[in-house]
This record gives structure tokens, C-alpha cells and sequence, in this order.
């Protein structure tokens, strides 16, 4: 780095310290290398995490962890308002709410300051990713229509961004950096796409006050904001109330989380590139509005996701993958899912439909020019991706447990979707180390698993 390191944002140096855009407090404002890099070592985690699932599933300590997780956990009980759900369930309908909150934050940071607020340079991984959800379901579908599994067509529409960028993270330079934005685009795309397939297709019947409750909590978050109210806390207070009342709806609770995120200023109150100053003669009022003008120099959003992205990526959702993704392998169960429509039709949709649809979308948008290949992106390469984004592990096993209650088609759908990822990982990792040609890396290229040195 260039910059002159001893300026620190502290007082009693001798010396002035001064705020930048090329400080690490800004660098957060800008936060694609440290969400490629979280999701890339968060992949690890959740390997691991999904690993001990199965091992202990097939234990003998495997039933009493199954009983361990049905265990029922009261949150609130006033009155006759009572909330109560297992303990899987909490996980499900309250902390991967947290998820879908940071998957808000990076949509509207994309859509505000990111890759989704160029259309054209946003069109061509998001029309791959439509690709990448149409036809997989469709694949699905051809094996399930009219069938006891067919609402589970949501399952294969999914694209796991930690897995997936973890992969990708492995391959080094065998992988241009356009490539790893190419893929980061057309997964956050996905993840829209995922949201309102579960909040159209995936809801059970509404309570209409409860939702009207909700509709005004986020009301309430609208008219804060255009007051200027930034105190956090107030807004960790209304929505919480929002997530409750969207979870007693009937509508996912999940889809909150996205909400509230969506919700979330993603500009700053300052320009970055504004400089701020602390003196060593300057009170300690000062100092402290000095560094709330700092602070401001990012945006809520931005703030937001530094904090909450590694507890989601290293908490969340390994204790969601634990907590869901063991499953009982045996000689009768594999027999079973090898012959059931539900298995076949996911493994399918993921390893064939993926790719197939996001190279078909890719080549549609390039030829029409509707969308352009990034630069130093081959034909390889997208068929790489496209690979990898068969990876849907998280999502689709969290779209699972809302598509379908019999034991035995869950776990038919899980089986189907740890052996598609498995394949698609693969075939990702082998069409890709394949390319001969290294990637370009200029110091305005984004990496993974680095940092700026």
C-alpha cells in the first residue's frame, strides 16, 4: 500500500489522524472482496458443519440428536399469545431470517452502488441466472409433474453462493476475476429469484391481520427513514415486530428479513472521499462527532453487513446445515431415493439444468447483444459456472422443508441435493482447471482469499 500507515484515528500523537477512502474504514464501504472472501472460507464451515450432520445421523447417537432438535422452545408467552417452535424450527424461521437480512443488504448494495446498478453490465449474468432457474425447474418437473413430488420444483432453482465462491476460491489463477464477479452477480440474482419463488409459491394461508401488522411495522421503518432517524437500535426494535408479525402471517418469516434488508440505506450520509481530521488538541465532544462523521462516510447497508455477514456465514448457516442436513444413509434409503422421481429430478435440475440454462441465457443475451462476456471470460468459463451454480445445498434444502411434510420425500430431496452438489462441484472444479490460460489479475480486479497488501 501507499498510503502513509502511522495516521491513525487516534488522539495524542503529535499529529492530525485523517479519514480517507483509502483507510480501512472506507475499504468496508466497498465490500465485494470481503464478502467473496467470508463466503469462500464460510464454505469451509459449512462443509464441515454438513459432514457432522451426517456422521452423527448415522451414529448411535443419531435419533437422540433428531428428538434433540423437535424439542420445543417457548420464545414468548403473554397472555394467551404464546410463540412457540422446536428448536429446528427457530433455526429455520429465526436465524436464517438473519440470512435472508444480509442477502437484502448485498441486493441493495448491489442495486445501489454494485455490479446490478449498470444494466448493462448487470444483463448478462442476470439473465444467465433466470436461465439458471427456469430450466432446472422444468428438468424437475419432467420427472415429477402430477406426481406427490411435484411441488418441490423450487428445490433445484437454487444456487449456494458460499460453496460456490468456496470452490472457485480454490482454483486460484486457473479463474479470471471477472469470473468470480460473473458468478457472485448471477447467485445474488438467483437469490431474488429463490425469495419470491418461497414468498409466492411457499406460503401457507395468510392472516391478514397479522399481515397488516407487518405492512405497518414496515411503514413505521419508511417514515423513520424519512425523518432521518439512523439509530440502529430503534430499527432492531421495529423489526423484530416485523419479523413476528410476518412469521405469525403465514407468509415465510424469512421473507422479513429480506425485506428489512431491501429497507436499508445503502449510500452514505458523507462522499467517501471527504477527509477528517483529529487533532490532538481537539475535546473529546469532538473527537467523538469527528468519528461519527467518519462512520457516515458508510452507509448503513454497508455497516450492517461487516458486522452481521461473518456470524451468518460461520454460525448461521453451519448450524443450519446441522441442524438439517442429516439424513439416514443406508442400503434401503439410497435404494429408495435411486428410485424415486423426486432424487432423479433434482439431481437433474442441478447438474444438467443448471449449467444448461445459464450457458443457453449467457449465449442469448451475448449474440442479441442484450449483455456482453466480461473481458478475459471464455465460453469455458461460463460453462464452469455454470457447473458450480449446481451447487444448491442451502437453499435448496431450506426450500425442501417448505415444499414437502412426508419424511420419506425429504429425505429423497435431501439425498438428491448433497449428490448433486457433490457432482456439480466437481464437474465445476474439472471444466475450469481445465483452461489453459491464466487469468489477468490488475489491481482493479477483485480477488478472493486475498487482501490489500
Amino acid at each position: 500500500m501507499t498510503e502513509n500507515h502511522e495516521e491513525h484515528i487516534w488522539p495524542g500523537y503529535g499529529r492530525g489522524a485523517t479519514f480517507t477512502e483509502s483507510r480501512p474504514v472506507a475499504r468496508i464501504a466497498k465490500p465485494l472482496r470481503r464478502f467473496m472472501h467470508v463466503e469462500a472460507a464460510g464454505g469451509v464451515v459449512l462443509l464441515i458443519a454438513t459432514v457432522a450432520a451426517l456422521a452423527f445421523a448415522n451414529s448411535p447417537v443419531g435419533d437422540s440428536i433428531a428428538e434433540f432438535w423437535e424439542e420445543e422452545l417457548t420464545l414468548i408467552e403473554f397472555g394467551d399469545f404464546r410463540l412457540s417452535e422446536s428448536l429446528v424450527h427457530w433455526i429455520n424461521d429465526g436465524l436464517m431470517a438473519i440470512f435472508f437480512f444480509v442477502v437484502g443488504l448485498e441486493i441493495k448494495q448491489e442495486l445501489v452502488t454494485g455490479e446490478l446498478r449498470d444494466p448493462r453490465r448487470a444483463a448478462l449474468p442476470a439473465i444467465a441466472a433466470v436461465g439458471g432457474m427456469v430450466v432446472p425447474a422444468a428438468v424437475f418437473l419432467l420427472f415429477n409433474v402430477g406426481g406427490a413430488g411435484a411441488d418441490g420444483w423450487g428445490i433445484p432453482m437454487a444456487t449456494d453462493i458460499a460453496f460456490a465462491v468456496g470452490v472457485l476460491a480454490l482454483l486460484g489463477s486457473r479463474v479470471p476475476a471477472a469470473l468470480k464477479v460473473f458468478l457472485l452477480t448471477l447467485a445474488i440474482v438467483d437469490d431474488i429469484g429463490a425469495i419470491l419463488v418461497i414468498a409466492v409459491f411457499y406460503t401457507n394461508e395468510i392472516s391478514w391481520g397479522w399481515f397488516t401488522a407487518a405492512l405497518i411495522g414496515i411503514a413505521t421503518i419508511v417514515g423513520l427513514r424519512l425523518i432521518s432517524v439512523w439509530y440502529i437500535p430503534v430499527y432492531v426494535v421495529v423489526g423484530t415486530g416485523v419479523w413476528v408479525a410476518m412469521l405469525q402471517s403465514g407468509i415465510h418469516a424469512t421473507i422479513a428479513g429480506v425485506v428489512l434488508g431491501l429497507l436499508t440505506p445503502a449510500k452514505p450520509l458523507r462522499p467517501k472521499s471527504t477527509q477528517i481530521a483529529i487533532e490532538p488538541t481537539h475535546s473529546w465532544d469532538t473527537i467523538r462527532s469527528t468519528l461519527f462523521d467518519a462512520k457516515e462516510t458508510i452507509s448503513v447497508a454497508g455497516r450492517l453487513q461487516h458486522a452481521i455477514h461473518p456470524w451468518t456465514a460461520f454460525f448461521v448457516l453451519p448450524l443450519f446445515a446441522f441442524a438439517n442436513a442429516g439424513i439416514e444413509i443406508s442400503n434401503e434409503s439410497l435404494s429408495e431415493a435411486a428410485s424415486s422421481p423426486v432424487t432423479i429430478g433434482i439431481i437433474m435440475g442441478l447438474v444438467v439444468g443448471k449449467p444448461v440454462g445459464i450457458v443457453a441465457a449467457a449465449w442469448l443475451a451475448d449474440v442479441t447483444r442484450i449483455g456482453s462476456r466480461p473481458a478475459g471470460v471464455t465460453w469455458r468459463h461460463i460453462i464452469g459456472a455454470g457447473a458450480l451454480a449446481g451447487i444448491g445445498f442451502t437453499v435448496s434444502i431450506f426450500v425442501t422443508g417448505l415444499a414437502y411434510d412426508d419424511p420419506v420425500i425429504v429425505a429423497d430431496a435431501k439425498i438428491g441435493v448433497l449428490v448433486a452438489s457433490i457432482i456439480a462441484a466437481m464437474l465445476g472444479v474439472i471444466t475450469l482447471s481445465r483452461q489453459s490460460s491464466k487469468a489477468d489479475f490488475s489491481p482493479d480486479t477483485v480477488g478472493v482469499g486475498s487482501d490489500d497488501q
